[in-house]
């Protein structure tokens, strides 16, 4: 372990994080389990890259098939791309009826704000000050929950996102709402006045990286409809909500009742094969395309697209949207549960399969109760000895953070309780 960790960072750099105080280094998986490197096995609580699996053996098996027939790059015709993106359009709302392929959610939100930027003729951007949508350039300028060297751009606004069972808990709903929607009439009129006028807004659905905060009702149409009429397109950034993960939809958006101008993708598509996409209108698309010569040489090949055409296959097949709500169900119960017995942690957070809690330095609910990092971390690493994989985040990195493959099945989930609520004693 030492002799690899000299020479990851004697090649890598010291600068890319890696997890726990004593990094793992696994060798193979499968479903929802990882073996490391003294052949000792882990429950994956935690990454959302291989949604339907591990090593799923028919994702395996079509990425290996189409490899071994033919890749190519979508300048010539084949119909596996076409095919993808015929199941793929399926699952949204009609309106959203064309779809170009990339390989990372980055370059999504990237082309996402080309498109946006080209249609409103504005610069202006409104984001949530504590979030995080890829690594290009035009995204480390609205990058807010990591450090970037470039910083926020002058044509960005953040805003807070209300949490009910947060910073905002005990307050009336609707007073959150009228407030929450007040500052984003401030924003846009800032970006107005500053002549910049507004582009766009761009969300992630479950709001993960600020800490899986419950909104008003109301909260994302709203924001949604006052983005509009100020002539800017809404980006629902789908890379941690979409493919069923909530359970309750097949893609997020759908839980705040809006159909976002254009819909971003990545990460789980492939199940971890690079993958990504941007669904939109096929107005927005005409309007793009015969402005642009845009063109992506991995971006829809058929390898690619044979990995997508059976991760859906999969969900379907296999029921685990489905199998994501009764397990979310049964997560949010038990969470509620252990609250009780461990009340500094708070209220059971997120959707379906991808949940949490924060933690605190006293009650939860009592007077002055703050976020406690130190004993958040504390829980991460228990759960690391007890060999099973979650981690953290939030603007204090205080919400503790479990997503695991939507393959999860009931006794994993009872394996994930049970080893839960060890940490949360041994911690206490």
């Amino acid at each position: 372990m030492t002799d690899l960790l000299t020479r990851r960072f004697g090649t890598l750099g010291p600068y890319s994080p890696l997890f726990y105080d004593r990094p793992l280094e696994f060798v193979r998986a499968e479903g929802v389990w990882l073996t490391d490197a003294n052949g000792d096995r882990y429950l994956d609580g935690y990454n959302n890259v291989p949604h339907v699996g591990h090593a799923h053996p028919r994702v395996v098996a079509a990425i290996a098939e189409q490899a071994a027939t033919l890749n190519i790059h979508t300048r010539y015709l084949n119909d596996r791309v076409v095919d993808y993106a015929e199941r793929l359009l399926a699952t949204f709302d009609a309106a959203i009826d064309r779809i170009v392929f990339t390989n990372s959610g980055s370059e999504s939100n990237d082309l996402a704000f080309r498109i946006a930027t080209q249609h409103s003729g504005a610069s202006g951007i409104l984001i949530s000050d504590f979030s995080y949508h890829g690594h290009t350039q035009a995204l480390a300028r609205v990058t807010t929950g990591l450090r970037t060297h470039e910083g926020l751009g002058p044509h960005v606004r953040t805003l807070r996102i209300p949490d009910l069972d947060g910073a905002d808990r005990g307050r009336p709903a609707e007073e959150v709402l009228d407030a929450a929607l007040r500052e984003a009439d401030e924003a846009i009129a800032s970006l107005q006045a500053a002549g910049f006028g507004v582009a766009t807004v761009l969300f992630d659905s479950l709001f993960s990286t600020e800490g899986l905060n419950r909104v008003p009702s109301g909260y994302v149409s709203g924001l949604a409809a006052r983005v509009r009429r100020a002539g800017g397109l809404v980006i629902a950034d789908e890379v941690q909500s979409g493919f069923g993960r909530t359970g309750r939809s097949f893609w997020g958006h759908r839980n705040h009742g809006i159909v976002p101008d254009l819909v971003t993708m990545g990460k789980p598509m492939g199940n971890g094969h690079p993958l990504g996409g941007v669904a939109m209108p096929a107005a927005l698309l005409d309007e793009f395309g015969p402005r642009n010569m845009y063109f992506n040489t991995f971006g829809g090949n058929p390898v690619s697209a044979a990995a997508g055409l059976a991760v859906l296959d999969v969900l379907e097949d296999e029921g685990l949207v489905e199998r994501a709500q009764r397990n979310g169900q049964v997560i949010r119960e038990a969470l509620a549960r252990l609250g009780a017995e461990h009340p500094w942690i708070g209220a059971p957070k997120g959707d379906g399969l991808f949940f949490g809690v924060e933690v605190y330095d006293r009650p939860a609910f009592a007077a002055g109760a703050l976020p406690d990092p130190a004993r958040t971390k504390a829980v991460v690493e228990a759960m690391r000895d007890r060999r099973v994989l979650i981690s953290r985040i939030g603007r204090h990195d205080s919400v503790l953070k479990m997503r695991p493959p939507l393959a999860i099945q009931a006794p994993e989930v009872d394996l994930l309780l049970a080893t839960f609520a060890d940490a949360l004693t041994s911690v206490a």
